[in-house]
């Protein structure tokens, strides 16, 4: 088939009515590109592998509104089908697709253009009558949900109408169908979302930081890293890297930016000219003022960021700073917007301080990288690690942080590579657990959810208890994911602060 050009498609009111189009995938990213879709007058076909109750659901929504057809369950996942008896000439894959699945590796050979919802969002984020927004866009491996939550805390102590969307709460195109519209747009985007992009260009974009990851998907850390370079394409007024990471700074180096573009750096040491950094535990900017060369813009001190600020949280403020003076926002715009700042539950949060022994919950810490990062904050710890490893490699890890570790409780069904870890570069740390047998995880009882889970975070806690003295970290940062024992990340830190509060005789809240 001839490929069909769509390079005319590029703002709301464009000639979208008559498009062949297949989504691929009925998750929220999927039903709100089909949605938009079917507004614009395109024919729409989509397509799920899962044949579940919430996908039949969105199914019938999607008829009701005009959908051309929607198919579930395997056995349509592997051609490309026809719509009114022709081939389509758009597919737009949700972020889960792998590229080499068979019918988006069909489309591609066909010639069928493949965009995702980040795509589809960018082309028609023009319409008459709505507010256009300026997109500022954030990835990286680790640390993407904080910073593009931080860059949306700060437009908005600017007084502008912001939002953070994209791979985190709002599916970017329901953001771009608000009909008010946004002065500015918080995007986070996954490697997924950056494989499926052609045309964003974006005010500011940032690569926060690069570790092994994904590769399976994108097959190959070389293909993984390609994708997250893609963030810098066409960016018009600056492209933020981490000063502290060469392979990030050599991505913006081959960008192919818009002329004027400017290279900002972000560090947690003293910064150069033209970057964010830290100077006597003031974030300060040099990059966003006339005489950076001789002087620096104050603009909040760590501590008005939280009660624990560790390396990664101060170079987390550091690229949201940069993104919002990238905009125009002013200095205490920024410090009003961090020291506002809520991250959440599960991230370096502190759930507890009795007798100098701090208690910290960084659930979220699925992966070596995400864990590096919070071990690399407190100085005597407690570790309370493991989980589903998900195939990774644990020696580097416990190689950069042997010296600060006073003993290892485990948790987790499978904890073998990371005690292996440890007795090859930590062979004088205690390691302790798992503590809780299968058979007393059947008849345990939790508040929520697993039951097994709950016992055995329980048994962990008191075990570090019983080690922590006055200067310590009880630190539960498993560098794993969750689901061997728990639902979710979130449930895993539940069940260690609930753990934590039992121990103290307070009621969890």
């Amino acid at each position: 088939m001839t490929p069909v050009n769509l390079g005319h498609l590029v703002r709301w009111e464009s000639d979208w009515a008559g498009l062949r189009v297949v989504v691929a995938g009925l998750g929220l990213s999927g039903f709100s590109a089909a949605d938009t879709l079917i507004e614009l007058g395109a024919k729409v076909v989509v397509i799920d592998g899962a044949d579940t109750e919430v996908n039949r659901s969105r199914a019938e929504t999607l008829k009701i509104v005009g959908a051309t057809d929607v198919l579930l369950g395997a056995a349509h996942t592997d051609a490309l089908p026809l719509i009114d008896g022709e081939a389509p000439q758009l597919l737009i894959a949700s972020p889960g697709w792998n590229p080499r699945q068979p019918m988006l590796a069909a489309a591609a050979e066909a010639g069928i253009e493949i965009w995702g919802d980040v795509e589809l969002a960018w082309r028609v984020r023009e319409k008459e009558g709505r507010k256009l927004a300026e997109w500022v866009v954030i990835t990286g491996t680790n640390g993407k949900t904080t910073t593009v939550g931080m860059a949306e805390a700060i437009f908005k102590a600017a007084g502008l109408r912001a939002i953070a969307a994209g791979n985190v709460g709002t599916p970017i195109l329901d953001a771009i169908r608000d009909p008010e519209g946004f002065d500015v747009i918080a995007v986070e985007l996954s490697s997924f979302q950056l494989h499926f992009t052609h045309t964003i260009s974006p005010l500011a974009s940032v690569v926060l930081n690069i570790a092994e990851d994904h590769v399976d998907w994108h097959g190959g850390f070389e293909n993984y890293k390609a994708d997250k370079a893609k963030i810098y394409e066409r960016t018009r007024v600056a492209a933020i890297y981490n000063a502290e990471e060469s392979v990030v700074e050599a991505m913006v180096e081959n960008a192919d930016v818009i002329e004027g573009c400017r290279a900002i750096g972000f560090t947690t040491g003293v910064p150069s000219v033209s970057m964010v950094g830290v100077v006597e535990d003031l974030l300060v900017d040099r990059a966003f003022l006339e005489d950076r060369r001789n002087s620096a813009a104050e603009l909040i001190a760590l501590k008005d960021i939280g009660e624990v600020v560790p390396r990664h949280t101060a170079a987390n403020a550091a690229a949201a700073a940069a993104l919002a003076r990238a905009y125009g926002v002013e200095p205490a715009a920024v410090a009003r917007g961090l020291a506002g700042f809520d991250a959440g539950d599960h991230r370096i949060q502190a759930v507890a301080r009795r007798d100098d022994v701090l208690w910290i919950n960084d659930s979220k810490a699925t992966n070596p990288h995400a864990a590096n990062a919070s071990l690399g904050a407190f100085s005597s710890v407690i570790w309370i690690a493991g989980g589903l490893s998900k195939g990774v490699e644990y020696d580097e890890l416990v190689s950069a942080h042997a010296a600060r570790l006073k003993a290892v409780v485990l948790i987790g069904t499978d904890t073998a590579k990371l005690r292996e870890a440890l007795e090859r570069h930590a062979p004088l740390v205690p390691v302790i657990g798992p503590g809780v047998r299968e058979t007393e995880r059947d008849t345990a009882a939790g508040t929520t959810g697993s039951a097994a889970g709950w016992a055995v975070m329980a048994q962990a806690v008191k075990e570090a208890a019983g080690i922590a003295e006055p200067g310590d970290t009880v630190l539960m940062a498993p560098a794993a994911a969750s689901m061997d024992q728990f639902t979710s990340y979130a449930q895993r830190g539940n069940a260690f602060i609930d753990a934590v509060r039992a121990l103290m005789g307070e009621t969890s809240k």
